[in-house]
């Protein structure tokens, strides 16, 4: 039953994370543009490494899933 209602959550974060996407681009737009997100930019490549990013991305998941499982 935890499993459940654990998937029922993440569907809904899903659902609302796609609308906030759709209808907000702009919220989202310093994702992979913090110092120590690594952009190399060169005539037929471009390579993205947000490695800040993903950093913060992860702490801020980290504090949630903490929050709702107590």
């Amino acid at each position: 039953m935890e499993l459940g209602k654990a998937l029922l959550y993440l569907g809904l974060f899903l659902v609302a994370l796609g609308i906030l996407l759709l209808y907000f681009p702009k919220l989202f737009a310093w994702f992979g543009h913090l110092p120590g997100d690594i952009r190399i930019e060169r005539e037929g490549l471009r390579v993205y490494i947000p490695l800040t990013s993903a950093l913060l991305l992860s702490l801020l998941l980290t504090l949630l899933l903490n929050l709702f499982r107590r």
